[in-house]
């Protein structure tokens, strides 16, 4: 297949979940990681067209969601300084902290930008040498190798009025958080595409044999994820469990090298608090020591600790998959995309956002795969 309507053919979807249903004996459960991959999921009800006896659920794949909400008011508390320009992607700016969000901020005089790139946020420091200006870095491996060149970039330049508040996580932790759980009910695996093609995925072939536990890598449109489901459901019913690619077209076993290098250059390993599932170790990447004048942290203070979320908003169980969006009884009601409790309901990876988004509709205006390939 060459093009993207390809990978949404309705009638290629319905012999690929006919497939499914032939192979299918008995009940699974299983967890897509990435919220791309969820919002798929939900926009083209690809759920809705596999067997009753397997159930989907949504995993920690959103990477503004897992944000601590430590870090998000350390965030509104640098970009509340006068001398400070802080760049963000635009997800974060309705993202929750304790108090208020990034939007608020900005409407009281705060000076916060939406960037598109990490070197967007270097450029900006070398037009406005007065300012300090702070870059927050939230996302998994895909997004560190960018984070990384704008570090080198700013070092190569001399840049001394630019830092970044890293928030970057690593996928594999989380999962073995997951499948480590006393309430663990996931039996297989749709391993992010985008992720694995900067890391490949020879880190999650000693997962799969030690949990006995099929993950399959995937990529993001409905075919791509029932062939995904397809051969996780296979391996769970011949009682296999090994890494398989789906998504050959992107993802080299090896990743790729280069983006590889640009991690490993500027970053190391650390602890990191997720949001929904405390503290996992080994799941950060924060600065190395020869780029530390880079970190915001060192620049403006730790964050402090005593943050606080709603507690009627059940995002942690939802991000371990425990819970759907629509058993949140603050869902559509006191938690909505304009007044989110939490974050997966504002980020545009979050599986509250995609369920408020696309099942709060009568089902003839959602969108389908028959309507996109009409």
């Amino acid at each position: 297949m060459k093009f993207v309507d390809e990978y949404r053919d309705k009638d290629a979807a319905a012999r690929m979940a006919a497939v499914i249903a032939q192979v299918t004996t008995r009940p699974w459960t299983i967890m897509e990681i990435c919220g791309g991959q969820t919002h798929a999921i939900v926009k083209y009800g690809v759920d809705q067209l596999l067997p009753d006896a397997i159930t989907l659920v949504h995993g920690p794949g959103c990477p503004v969601c897992v944000t601590p909400v430590e870090l998000i008011d350390k965030a509104l508390e640098i970009a509340a300084l006068p001398e400070v320009i802080f760049c963000s992607f635009g997800d974060m700016l309705r993202v929750p902290g304790s108090h208020r969000d990034l939007l608020t901020v900005k409407a009281n005089g705060g000076d916060v930008r939406i960037v598109y790139a990490p070197l967007d946020a270097v450029k900006l420091a070398q037009r406005h040498p007065e300012k300090q200006v702070v870059f927050f870095a939230v996302g998994f491996e895909t997004t560190a190798p960018a984070t990384a060149l704008a570090v080198l970039q700013a070092s190569r330049l001399n840049i001394t009025n630019f830092s970044m508040l890293v928030a970057h996580v690593c996928v594999p932790p989380a999962i073995v958080t997951i499948l480590s759980a006393q309430h663990n009910q996931v039996q297989g695996f749709l391993a992010a595409g985008h992720v694995c093609t900067v890391m490949g995925y020879t880190e999650y072939e000693p997962l799969a044999q030690r949990y006995r536990t099929p993950i399959i890598v995937t990529g993001f449109e409905p075919l791509d994820i029932l062939h995904g489901i397809y051969l996780c459901v296979k391996q769970l019913e011949e009682g296999r469990a090994s890494v398989e690619n789906q998504y050959a077209r992107a993802v080299r076993r090896e990743g790729s090298g280069e983006a590889q290098q640009l991690i490993t250059e500027v970053f190391e390993v650390t602890p990191r608090q997720w949001r929904g599932l405390g503290a996992i170790a080994d799941s950060g990447l924060g600065l190395r020591e020869r780029y530390a004048g880079f970190d915001a942290l060192r620049r403006f203070g730790a964050a402090a600790s005593g943050a606080t979320t709603p507690t009627e908003c059940i995002s942690g169980l939802v991000l371990q998959g425990i819970k759907k969006p629509q058993e949140c009884p603050a869902f559509g009601k006191r938690c909505t995309p304009e007044q989110p409790l939490g974050a997966p309901m504002v980020s545009s990876e979050g599986a509250c956002a995609a369920y408020y988004r696309y099942r709060r509709q009568p089902p003839h205006s959602r969108p389908t795969l028959q309507e996109t390939n009409p």
